[in-house]
C-alpha cells in the first residue's frame, strides 16, 4: 500500500501519539457503554461482566461448527455469553518509522457472533438455547449483523425469533439491512423487513439508506423489495446523492449492465430525479457516460436529463464519455456520443478530438457535426493512420 511520505518533526510525532491516545480512549468508552461499571442490573440483581476467554480450542470449535465440542465447552449462560478475544493482523501507518507495518490488534467477539457469521445454524440454536444474548455486541456488531452480511438466512431467522433487534446500529453506524450487499442476502433482507426493520434508516456517518446500498451493488431484486416497502427513492445521503446517483456511479462492469439498467428504471419510475447532482456535482448522466453505459444514458435522456450540465470541474456528460472512450472501445462509445448529440449536446472543442483517436466511429460521429473538418495540431497527430482510413472510407 502506498502512502505519501512527509518530513518528520517533533509536532508530527506528538500529533500521532495524541491521535493514538484519543483512539484508545474512544475504545475504552465504547467498552464501558457495552459493559457498565454498575454492579447491579436495572432490577437490583448483581451484574457481572462476561468473562474473557482466549481458548484456542473454543475458537476452533466455533469456527468449524463442531457442535459436539461446542456442547462440551458452552454449557451455561455465563459461558455462552463470555467475551472471546481474538487477534487480527492489520496494516498500520507508523509515524515514527515512516512506513506501513503489520501489527497484531486484539479483537473482541462472542460465540454467537462467530457461529452466525459462518452460518452454523445448529450451533447458533444451541447457544441461544443456553441463554446467549442475541443483541450482544462485544466487538461492535451483533450476531444478526454477521448473519445478514453473509446471507445466512436460517441463522438470521433464529436470531430474530429469539428477539434480536433488526434496527440495532453497529459501532460503525450500520443496521443489519445496510449489510445486505450481495444477491445471496435477499432472503435476509426480506426477513429483516418482516420483523420491523426500517427501510429508510440511514447510516450514522454517510447517511446512506439500504436503497443506496442495493443500487450501488446493482441488486435489482433488493431494490424492488425495498420499493415495495415504501423506500424513498428521492432520499439523499450526506453528499446529496440519491440511489439513482449511486447506481449510475457504480455501473462499471459490462456483465452487470442489465442489472443496473433495471435498477435505474425502477428508481426513475418511482420518482427519482434524473437531474440530481451529487458528489462533485456529478449528475447520473455524468456517471453513466463515464462508465460507458449506453442503455442507462438513453434512459436518462428519455426522462429529461440535462445533456449540457457541468460538474464542479466544468465537464459535461460529453466530456465524460470522451475522456473514457479508450476504456470502452468494445462497447460502442459512439452510441453514447450520438445520443448526446441528438439531445442537443453543445459542439465539441476540436482540441478534445484527440481523446477519441482510437475509436473511428466516435471520431466519425463528431466530425460529422462540423461543416468542414477542423484542422488542429493538438489532435490531428494523435489519430493513427488506420483510423483516418476507416473514417474517410
Amino acid at each position: 500500500m502506498y502512502r505519501d511520505t512527509y518530513a518528520f518533526t517533533s509536532s508530527t510525532l506528538r500529533s500521532s501519539r495524541l491521535q493514538r491516545e484519543l483512539q484508545d480512549l474512544r475504545d475504552e468508552r465504547r467498552a464501558l457503554c457495552r459493559f457498565p461499571r454498575s454492579s447491579q442490573s436495572a432490577f437490583g440483581e448483581p451484574r457481572t461482566r462476561p468473562q474473557l476467554r482466549n481458548d484456542a480450542a473454543a475458537h476452533d470449535a466455533l469456527s468449524s461448527g463442531d457442535l459436539d465440542k461446542i456442547r462440551d465447552i458452552f454449557k451455561s449462560k455465563d459461558s455462552v455469553n463470555a467475551v472471546l478475544e481474538t487477534v487480527s493482523h492489520e496494516l498500520s501507518w507508523s509515524a515514527e518509522l515512516a512506513l506501513w507495518s503489520l501489527i497484531s490488534k486484539p479483537k473482541q467477539t462472542s460465540a454467537l457472533h462467530i457461529t452466525a457469521e459462518r452460518g452454523h445454524t445448529a450451533c447458533v440454536k444451541h447457544l441461544l438455547g443456553h441463554g446467549a444474548d442475541a443483541n450482544a455486541s462485544p466487538g461492535g456488531a451483533t450476531a444478526l449483523h454477521a448473519a445478514c452480511a453473509n446471507g445466512h438466512v436460517e441463522c438470521a431467522q433464529l436470531l430474530l425469533r429469539i428477539g434480536a433487534n433488526p434496527n440495532v446500529i453497529s459501532d460503525e453506524g450500520y443496521a443489519p439491512l445496510h449489510l445486505c450487499t450481495g444477491p445471496q442476502t435477499l432472503l435476509c433482507a426480506k426477513l429483516l423487513l418482516e420483523h420491523g426493520a426500517r427501510v429508510n434508516m440511514q447510516t450514522r456517518d454517510r447517511e446512506i439508506t439500504p436503497l443506496h446500498v442495493a443500487a450501488k451493488h446493482g441488486l435489482d431484486e433488493h431494490v424492488d423489495l425495498y420499493l415495495s416497502y415504501c423506500a424513498f427513492s428521492h432520499k439523499k445521503n450526506r453528499e446529496g446523492e440519491t440511489a439513482l446517483n449511486a447506481a449510475c456511479s457504480y455501473a462499471e462492469k459490462p456483465e452487470a449492465f442489465g442489472r443496473y439498467y433495471r435498477v435505474c428504471e425502477m428508481l426513475i419510475n418511482c420518482g427519482s430525479d434524473v437531474k440530481t447532482a451529487g458528489k462533485k456535482n456529478h449528475t447520473p448522466l455524468h456517471n453513466a457516460c463515464g462508465n460507458g453505459h449506453p442503455g442507462i444514458v438513453d434512459l436518462l435522456l428519455l426522462h429529461g436529463a440535462c445533456v449540457n450540465a457541468k460538474n464542479c470541474a466544468g465537464y459535461t456528460p460529453m466530456d465524460c464519455i470522451l475522456q473514457a472512450v479508450e476504456d470502452h472501445l468494445e462497447h460502442h462509445p459512439e452510441q453514447i456520443v450520438i445520443a448526446l448529440l441528438n439531445h442537443g449536446a453543445a459542439p465539441v472543442d476540436p482540441k478534445t478530438l484527440k481523446q477519441c483517436a482510437m475509436s473511428p466511429w466516435t471520431m466519425e460521429a463528431l466530425l460529422n457535426t462540423y461543416e468542414s473538418i477542423p484542422l488542429c495540431d493538438s489532435w490531428i497527430e494523435a489519430v493513427p493512420l488506420d483510423v483516418w482510413q476507416v473514417c474517410l472510407h
